[in-house]
């Protein structure tokens, strides 16, 4: 046990100098390289196991193949932020939200927004990806906390995705364990919408203090109105990408689609914006058209100077403001992948399952094993399905129904990874 211990205390090491040393500056490379070496370590620990090289690697890159479909949504909604910024989408978004949206509930109004476009799309990660963006800028404009926004967006977004039938996690959950899926979702009801209210309720006491006032608001959409040409017509790459996903486009091609259309709307509706940013950085580009175009999709955004608190607003997205996040989540998926093949985390689960012996410790320990699980693979997936399969037959000993053990991981494995960086 403590061998199996070994690469799991050589990584919150790691990590903690991290911090220490590098501060907010932590999650852009020296956390990436304490991953590296608890992998290593962990490898380590199969030799002396008598495990091959062979059988290491299989789970390292079975781990990082079933990351590689979110590491491609995160590059496509990277582009997606470039593309749906220079072509006045986002702008849009902030120049008619802050007129419907009042500060004071702002926060709860954005997760029930989220929660409802969660419900009908079944995907957490692309209300986040695009309704999420468009609140974040709101927030920004009217001087309120981006943390509180966020909360209430991963709020919202969390909650639509677990009672959607139309959500990998939810369905992965019931097939885990092997009970019907909408009874599922229905059982997950005692737990979620009491969650979820209590939040509102929370997000509603917050208030707005410190918000900005009207004139601060109207400057800021003067100075949308004075950088892009606003008109509803540019909010239409958002309602296509509810129209995909309403007809259950995958979330893949629905962004990359998406994406096309901001650009082409961008070239369309923005042309000036769209030189503009080629020739700031290329005053000699032959052309200024197709090169803005490009450098918005990988590099983003980037106001002209001189325009204040809307350059921190609006200068984001492109594929290599996603690039930092893919290196966290190929070095956490080759620890997780290495954890599970050398048989590590199974037999920490099988630990914390020891130690039960009423239902109530049962409860516990499924929650601390998906939670665990979270924080050791990073992988909501995982965290899922193997403490699914673990504790599957302790609640059938104790006469548990399986639909406790669904829920249960569900109010856990998925919950809990939002919390995971």
């Amino acid at each position: 046990m403590l061998l199996s211990l070994t690469p799991i205390a050589l990584l919150v090491l790691l990590l903690s100098a991290s911090v220490a040393l590098f501060g907010s500056d932590a999650s852009y490379g020296p956390n990436q390289v304490a991953l590296i070496i608890a992998s290593a370590a962990t490898m380590l620990v199969g030799w002396r196991r008598g495990m091959s090289w062979q059988a290491i690697q299989d789970g390292m890159v079975g781990a990082i193949t079933v990351s590689i479909m979110p590491m491609m949504i995160l590059l496509s909604v990277g582009a997606l932020i470039g593309s749906w910024i220079i072509s006045g989408t986002v702008p849009g978004m902030i120049y008619y939200g802050v007129q419907l949206l009042d500060p004071g509930f702002f926060y709860a109004a954005s997760a029930v927004i989220c929660a409802l476009a969660s419900l009908s799309l079944g995907s957490s990660w692309t209300v986040a990806g695009t309704l999420g963006i468009g609140l974040m800028g709101i927030a920004t404009t009217y001087s309120l906390s981006p943390a509180i926004t966020a909360g209430a967006v991963i709020s919202g977004a969390y909650f639509g995705d677990k009672l959607s039938p139309l959500s990998d996690t939810t369905n992965l959950a019931a097939a885990a364990v092997g009970v019907d899926l909408f009874e599922h979702i229905k059982n997950m009801l005692w737990t979620t919408l009491p969650a979820f209210i209590a939040a509102l309720v929370i997000f509603s006491f917050i208030g707005s203090e410190g918000a900005a006032t009207p004139e601060n608001i109207a400057e800021i959409r003067t100075a949308l109105a004075s950088q892009f040409a606003i008109s509803p017509w540019v909010l239409s790459p958002l309602g296509l990408m509810l129209g995909l996903i309403y007809f259950r486009v995958p979330a893949y091609p629905a962004i990359l689609i998406c994406t096309l259309s901001g650009t082409l709307y961008a070239a369309t509706f923005q042309p000036d914006v769209v030189r503009a940013l080629a020739l700031a950085a290329h005053p000699e580009s032959p052309a200024p058209l197709i090169q803005g175009l490009w450098m918005a999709l990988f590099s983003g955004y980037q106001s002209p100077e001189g325009m204040g608190e809307l350059s921190k607003l609006l200068d984001k997205g492109g594929l290599a403001s996603m690039l930092n996040t893919i290196f966290l989540i190929l070095t956490a998926m080759t620890f997780g992948g290495m954890l599970d093949s050398t048989g590590i985390l199974r037999q920490l689960l099988d630990q914390v399952l020891r130690g039960v012996k009423r239902t109530g410790d049962l409860i516990l320990a499924t929650v601390g094993g998906g939670f665990i699980t979270n924080v050791l693979a990073a992988d909501q997936f995982l965290a899922i399905t193997l403490p699914g399969r673990l504790f599957t037959p302790a609640y059938d000993d104790r006469g548990l129904n399986r639909l406790s053990l669904s829920r249960t991981l569900e109010d856990s494995a998925t919950l809990t990874s939002v919390l995971i960086p």
